[in-house]
């Protein structure tokens, strides 16, 4: 295993929720476990309250927990670096080198959720400029064949509010992951409060949007020229 540091504070959240520290928890208890708290834990188990700073909080304990978790991966992957990414061979992305360079990526429907304060980011996100969103609506994510998809209808005529904005989104071989994160990225960066992929929380930075998007759509190798 990797020498990975913890904070006294994260070894003490660690033993809180996983019932050890890292040194004396074994992988398989650790994974069995993180299922059961992000089940428990997920901010939508606590929409029924009807209140903002419980979600608030929800959201929190939840992320605090995601890169809690991250960190706990990287340990028992033995992999030291702080991103939890590891370097790449002249020129590539930090994320190419965990898969091999012929790698192919696509997927049908992937779920993409993202929650906000800001009300006009779906519109910026989808091109649109009127105020409203229609559920099925489609968008083409610039130079590619990929295209994300409104999962529901969104209404701008309410301000001073927080949503999630619920998408799937779509590609096939021939779409560059890294295009798909990059624009992703830049779309949300300055408007979103969380990110998450297929019910997972991903910090919004393109490293990791591009790494949980190879995660989750990865098909086989390609067969090179």
């Amino acid at each position: 295993m990797a020498h990975t540091s913890f904070t006294p504070t994260e070894q003490e959240e660690i033993l809180a929720l996983f019932g050890a520290l890292p040194d004396q928890l074994d992988a398989d208890t650790f994974h069995k476990t993180l299922r059961s708290l992000r089940q428990k834990y997920h901010p939508d188990n606590f929409e029924k309250f009807g209140d903002e700073t419980i979600r608030e909080m929800a959201t929190d304990r939840f992320q605090r927990l995601e890169r809690l978790a991250a960190k706990l991966e990287r340990y028992f992957r033995g992999d030291d670096t702080a991103s939890g990414i590891r370097p790449g061979a002249s020129g590539q992305t930090p994320a190419d080198p965990i898969f091999h360079p012929q790698a192919q990526f696509a997927y049908r429907a992937m779920k993409i959720e993202i929650r906000t304060g800001d009300k006009d980011l779906k519109y910026r996100i989808f091109g649109t400029f009127y105020r409203w969103l229609m559920l099925g609506e489609q968008f083409k994510i610039p130079e590619t064949g990929a295209y994300l998809i409104a999962d529901e209808e969104h209404q701008g005529h309410r301000i001073g509010f927080r949503e999630t904005i619920r998408v799937y989104l779509t590609f096939e071989e021939t779409d560059p992951p890294e295009t798909i994160a990059h624009w992703l990225a830049d779309q949300i960066a300055d408007g979103a409060d969380a990110l998450l992929i297929e019910g997972e929380i991903v910090p919004i930075e393109y490293e990791a949007i591009l790494l949980a998007i190879k995660r989750r759509s990865f098909q086989r190798l390609g067969t090179g020229a």
